[in-house]
């Protein structure tokens, strides 16, 4: 009987794991998540000037309320993205939806900073590891044609989330108080968890029997799975220079607010619209250079990866110019306009290539890998690291500063792409088994 199964089972109709109409369904609501996620998440840095006047904050302490979700994300993402796998990708995203928006809520009940920082951090344990599964469940739903330009666009929702999130943080907060904020951001992300219980699920891949075995526990898993990266150089130096340029995107969204208000004598609420413009600009900027690389790499695919080293080398030329070279004013504000622009073009071709040389059946354990990466040395490093050196520095000089971390991407991504071809080489031809439709499994039982 077993055998008849296999051989009915439904194949992929060309190259979608669940149906067309389901899949476009499923990545519509991831899509919608990601981008409250990081409404959730960018929401606070339009709040900073409110913040650090009521309490007297300093600038370390305002980039520690954004880099804690990062750190908690990079810590847990790992446990989070192996449940996953192992169980169900669309019942673990409406356990974290669920818990990072009541979070949200919360923090508008706060009275003090240690309150604050603690919800924040709750924040981020229920983003932990959505990232990783969002973009796995796109993954395997999609065809390989469609996977560059899809997770491009998926992860542009989080900088339109930003967007949406600095620029509702400062209207809200101009309106009805900075705390208030919290609270209208919060509630359609517990709108989106009960919807996306309509997600359909499918069967995840069968490891191998030596695959089953070692990912039994944490322990096993952590041990599979760093072993594999350090055997795996493309997805090493992937992660590298991903966490790199996320330094510099983190840093520019998170206090670019700050510095339009203090340094354009911009209102808080108008500042975080000029900046929002900045984030916007990102979100395009995912999205075509995602598009770009793809298509111009489409016979060579290893070009992938230097084409980023050029890209990455071209932001931060353009961001030193800006915050070295150029006095705040309008010539300035374009330049960093055009940085805005370039410095996301890593975000969905990076994804998209470590989930090329990931065996399918732990792509969400496999992409949490590189979002460890990411959240920890890459997101969670620009925010307190620009806070750090405001306070010694000033703001000026800290923001001349972050973009030479994008030198360091670029070297990272120049040797990803000396092993690629090999890499992608070890996992090809291992298939995803799609769902046997109802008719299929009786047809199947029929025969038996």
């Amino acid at each position: 009987m077993t055998a008849l199964l296999e051989k009915n089972q439904v194949g992929p109709q060309d190259g979608y794991l669940i149906g067309k109409p389901q899949a476009w369904f499923a990545f519509a609501m991831t899509f919608a998540l990601m981008l409250f996620d990081y409404i959730d998440r960018q929401v606070i840095v339009s709040l900073f000037p409110h913040i650090k006047a009521e309490w007297n904050l300093s600038d370390k302490q305002l980039g520690g309320l954004v880099s804690i979700i990062s750190i908690i994300v990079a810590v847990g993402s790992i446990p989070v993205a192996l449940m996953a796998d192992r169980f169900s990708r669309v019942k673990s995203i409406v356990v974290m939806a669920t818990t990072w928006s009541v979070a949200t809520i919360s923090c508008m009940f706060t009275s003090n900073y240690a309150q604050l920082l603690t919800a924040r951090a709750v924040v981020g344990v229920g983003e932990t590891g959505y990232g990783s599964v969002g973009a796995a469940l796109i993954a395997s739903l999609f065809p390989k044609r469609l996977r560059g330009a899809l997770l491009g666009a998926f992860f542009a929702a989080a900088s339109l989330g930003a967007v949406l999130g600095v620029v509702l943080g400062g209207v809200i907060a101009a309106k009805w108080g900075w705390k208030a904020a919290f609270g209208v951001v919060g509630v359609p992300g517990l709108v989106l968890a009960l919807l996306y219980l309509l997600v359909r699920d499918y069967k995840t891949v069968a490891l191998t029997p030596k695959l089953d075995r070692v990912t039994q526990t944490l322990g096993g898993t952590l041990k599979h799975i760093f072993g594999t990266l350090a055997r795996t150089r493309t997805l090493l130096w992937v992660c590298v220079g991903g966490a790199m340029q996320l330094i510099v995107v983190s840093a520019i969204w998170s206090w670019l607010p700050s510095y339009l208000n203090r340094f354009y004598g911009l209102a808080p609420d108008v500042a975080a619209k000029q900046a929002a413009l900045v984030v916007l600009v990102g979100a395009l900027g995912s999205l075509v250079w995602g598009f770009v690389v793809d298509r111009v790499t489409t016979r060579t695919p290893r070009n992938k990866l230097p084409a980023l080293s050029v890209l990455c080398l071209v932001t931060v030329g353009i961001f030193l110019l800006a915050f070295s070279a150029t006095a705040p004013g309008a010539a300035q504000f374009k330049l960093i306009l055009l940085g805005g622009f370039m410095m996301t073009c890593t975000v969905g071709v990076v994804s998209g290539v470590a989930i090329d040389v990931i065996h399918p059946g732990v792509r969400s354990t496999g992409s949490a890998v590189l979002a460890l990466f990411q959240n920890l040395l890459g997101l969670a490093v620009g925010p307190f690291l620009v806070g750090v050196l405001s306070d010694q520095w000033g703001l000026q000089q800290a923001m001349a500063f972050v973009p030479m971390f994008s030198v360091l991407a670029a070297v990272a991504f120049v040797l990803a792409g000396r092993c690629y071809e090999h890499d992608v080489n070890q996992v090809a031809g291992i298939k995803l088994d799609a769902p046997a439709t109802p008719s299929t499994t009786r047809t199947a039982a029929a025969a038996a």
